[in-house]
């Protein structure tokens, strides 16, 4: 069984027991939130497709901390001037672990 969410803008395809990192969201460790805008079920062959999100459906999932992601750096070079500079940029992120998906029908 899966299921496709949406987090802020971004769309997540998850299973029971994924570890998913999502933009930061403003809860605490131990948490357990629900997300409730599914897009799409999954549950032995049988698809449900949400017009725009399922009807019912959520899915539970526990926050295990804040972290983040990977250094992404920009740099601008401007020939035969000597002029350039460089910025770093690091995404705060959310950790989620997946609990359940319910279908709610």
């Amino acid at each position: 069984m899966y299921a496709i969410v949406e987090v802020g803008a971004k769309q997540y395809n998850v299973e029971k027991d994924d570890i998913i990192q999502v933009d930061k969201q403003v809860v605490d460790k131990g948490k357990l939130i629900i997300l409730d805008k599914v897009l799409l079920v999954s549950k032995d062959k049988k698809v449900e497709i949400g017009q725009p999100y399922v009807k019912g459906a959520k899915v539970e999932a526990t926050v295990l901390g804040q972290t983040k992601g990977e250094k992404t750096t920009a740099y601008k070079y401007r020939r035969r001037k000597s002029s350039h500079w460089e910025k770093g940029h690091r995404a705060q992120l959310t950790e989620l672990k997946i609990k359940s998906i319910d279908l709610g029908s």
